[in-house]
């Protein structure tokens, strides 16, 4: 039965065809799941040698998008030790002094989170130049 069209899928045709009813994968198939992951391979390859090269922009961007984040968190750090220290002194009627304990706090509070960001975006530097070297 030289004639009998080949199903869409692989594993139709070989349950459909009367030398491999049932039996799995014939050498044909390995051959072609081979030659299959060989292309993926290549395909791969020309992925990465067309793939374009972070410019000096982009860093430039990613660095301003660093510098907000930190100045953010440290006015996000501020505002919230204004908001508690402004709510307890309207509470107790003590007007400036947890107002000003309360920023200062929030003030320290918003430092340790910028340098708490500014390690780990220091970590991922010598990652990634580890990473190149090895290269």
């Amino acid at each position: 039965m030289a004639g009998r069209v080949r199903c869409l899928t692989q594993s139709r045709w070989a349950l459909s065809h009367p030398r491999n009813s049932g039996r799995g994968p014939t050498l044909a198939d390995q051959v072609e799941k081979e030659r299959l992951k060989a292309l993926g391979d290549k395909i791969e390859a020309a992925k990465k040698a067309t793939q374009p090269k972070r410019s000096e922009k982009e860093d430039h961007h990613t660095a301003v998008q660093t510098g907000w984040r930190m100045v953010i968190e440290l006015v996000a750090g501020i505002l919230i030790g204004f908001g508690i220290g402004f709510g307890l002194d309207t509470l107790f009627g003590t007007m400036p002094i947890f107002l000003v304990l309360f920023i200062l706090l929030g003030f320290i509070a918003g430092v340790r989170t910028m340098l708490r960001t500014a390690k780990e975006l220091q970590e991922e530097h010598a990652a990634k130049v580890a990473n190149d070297e090895r290269k």
